[in-house]
């Protein structure tokens, strides 16, 4: 079943649009993330599902109820947002409920669902502090419990985690992978966050410009963008690019820094149109000295920066004028200078239409 359907929305802010005839079906129970730069849409589009913003055109259903001009209370929607918005005056048990309590709930009930927020969540020795006393981590905790008391069938999540440290992102993501585990509920979460993106998501929603780019797994998505700008966005760094041309023909062909790589032989049999193209190769698939000797795509290059990351170096350099980046094994010691042979293996690049940016 369909919890959440956006039907050809699009939002305008007089001759700006925001968001441009935008389809979007999440499934019950699943976790989507909204990924993008800023500016590319994706809080709005969330805040136009809430029904913080009215849409200028198009329709949005939740669980098969038409919610476009429905309050967002009627929707049956808890929303964290990036700040804590908690009420300082107030325990984490009154912020817990607050909303439950102006609704007219009955106090058993209350007491009930905050109870099994705090436990699912881990906050019940926080229940009777006020927000001034806890970390960071421990009050947007509070502020998901707050969207959880409410019992609802769809969560959103506006950059929940963007004030918080590294340490503590990464801990509130393991636990927001869990509740998820925990609830199957529907979610939809917003990130400008790759990992993020990568970790959380059963599916991810690139965004650009007010349209999705691509819509897939995870993995899909990494492996197989659907042009340039998704390529180039998802990893980090992003995906290497190396312009070149295509030679088509029988035995069509890219050509670049002086290296002829026949493209039939490895899986781009449909890239036969001439002219302009982009080979892109990621980081991790980049590899050196005897391993590159043996590749179809090999070359000398000159190191210019190493980047020691803990688990793997990054070591950048420039191929024909271009920069490259690519990972070695953190035991290797490699410098400013340093000289090497560098290869990779066609079949796991992805190539790139040089004027439209689309794969090929």
């Amino acid at each position: 079943m369909t919890s959440v359907q956006v039907r050809d929305v699009s939002l305008s802010f007089g001759a700006y649009d925001v968001l441009k005839e935008l389809n979007l079906d999440v499934p019950e129970g699943e976790f989507l993330v909204l990924l993008g730069p800023s500016g590319c849409g994706k809080s709005t589009l969330l805040n136009c599902i809430a029904g913080l913003l009215d849409v200028s055109e198009g329709q949005i259903f939740i669980k098969g109820k038409n919610v476009t001009w429905e309050e967002p209370k009627d929707r049956g929607i808890g929303m964290v947002f990036q700040s804590y918005a908690l009420y300082p005056q107030m325990t984490v048990e009154g912020n817990l409920s607050f909303g439950l309590k102006t609704a007219g709930m009955a106090r058993d009930e209350i007491a009930r669902r905050v109870a099994r927020a705090s436990e699912i969540l881990q906050i019940e020795p926080l229940l009777q502090r006020k927000p001034a006393a806890l970390s960071g981590g421990q009050r947007q905790r509070v502020a998901i419990g707050r969207a959880l008391v409410r019992d609802v069938d769809v969560f959103l999540f506006d950059e929940p985690l963007s004030n918080l440290d590294a340490k503590l992102r990464s801990e509130l993501r393991v636990e927001i992978k869990r509740l998820h585990q925990k609830l199957a509920n529907t979610m939809i979460y917003v990130t400008h966050d790759q990992i993020e993106a990568m970790t959380l998501a059963d599916r991810i929603a690139v965004m650009k410009g007010g349209v999705i780019q691509q819509l897939d797994a995870p993995q899909v998505i990494y492996n197989k963008p659907v042009n340039r700008f998704v390529a180039g966005f998802l990893g980090s760094p992003g995906m290497n690019f190396l312009d070149g041309e295509v030679e088509g023909g029988d035995a069509p062909a890219f050509v670049a820094v002086g290296t002829k790589i026949p493209l039939g032989r490895y899986g781009f049999g449909g890239a036969s149109k001439t002219g302009k193209a982009v080979f892109g190769v990621r980081p991790e698939h980049i590899v050196t000295g005897d391993a590159a000797a043996a590749m179809p795509f090999a070359a000398d290059a000159r190191v210019e920066l190493v980047e020691p990351m803990g688990s793997d170096t990054l070591v950048w350099t420039k191929l024909g004028g271009q920069s490259l980046a690519f990972r070695v094994e953190a035991e290797r010691h490699l410098a400013t200078g340093d000289r090497l042979r560098i290869g990779f293996d066609p079949a796991r690049a992805s190539l790139f239409d040089g004027q439209s940016g689309n794969r090929m």
